[in-house]
Order: C-alpha cells, then sequence, then structure tokens
C-alpha cells in the first residue's frame, strides 16, 4: 500500500489507520516519490492525491500505467474537488475516485477490497511474484 500526499497530517491520517488496521504502508510526498517507490516495492494499491507539487496525480498515474512494473497497480485517486469516474480527462486510469474528506475506514475498506480481488487474480493467474506492500 502506497499512500501518497503532499499534505502531511492527511498522508499521516491515511498511513496510520490503514496500517493500524493491517497494511503495510509506504508514503510519499509527491509524485516523483510515488513514482520511486511504486518501482522499487510494486504496492498492491496506491492512493494517489491528485494535487501534488512537480508532478502532479494525474501525471504520476499516468506514468505508472506506461510502465509495464506498475501499469497493474490499481490506483485510488483522492482529491478535494468532485470528479465524476467517467469522462474526467486520465479518470479512466483509476480505479475509483475518492473525494476528501473522506473517512479513513472507507478508505480502508476499498483498499481491502482491491487487495483481495488482485490476490485473487494472482491466484487465478500466477505470474513473477511480487512484494506485498
Amino acid at each position: 500500500m502506497l499512500v501518497v500526499d503532499d499534505y502531511p497530517d492527511c498522508r499521516e491520517m491515511y498511513a496510520t489507520y490503514l496500517a493500524m488496521v493491517g497494511f503495510k504502508v509506504l508514503k510519499a510526498r509527491d509524485g516523483a516519490e510515488a513514482l520511486q517507490l511504486a518501482r522499487d516495492f510494486v504496492p498492491d494499491v496506491i492512493l494517489m492525491d491528485l494535487s501534488l507539487p512537480d508532478i502532479d496525480g494525474w501525471e504520476a498515474t499516468r506514468r505508472l500505467k506506461q510502465d509495464a512494473a506498475t501499469r497493474d497497480i490499481p490506483v485510488i485517486a483522492l482529491t478535494a474537488q468532485y470528479l465524476p469516474m467517467t469522462g474526467a480527462p486520465g479518470g479512466d486510469a483509476f480505479h475509483s475516485i475518492v473525494t476528501k474528506p473522506c473517512p479513513p475506514d472507507d478508505i480502508a475498506a476499498r483498499v481491502a477490497g482491491l487487495v483481495l480481488s488482485r490476490r485473487e487474480k494472482v491466484l487465478r493467474d500466477p505470474g513473477p511474484p511480487s512484494a506485498t506492500l
């Protein structure tokens, strides 16, 4: 699990809650750091803030989806602005979009569902092993 947010309080709140309920959590404060951590650790899910300095969440996700090592990682967009799942430019790159503020238990439920779905897929179609974060 990778939590990406440039706002320290938000990043820490989600990361702490997700760790408390049992996820191994990595944290990134910008898109460049998120890209590096995703390539190095291949997390099961990425919670990606869209408004990041330098490389924003849109661009970071676009790059993740173009990289063979990271393209299959589900990305949950996290934003303070409402965005519809359909019709938003680049919106199809995200598994879902969450509008802030969002209770941490709602995020944990979404992440858990994605992790289970991803693990079931691996069991049906095993590929090269990956680290579970």
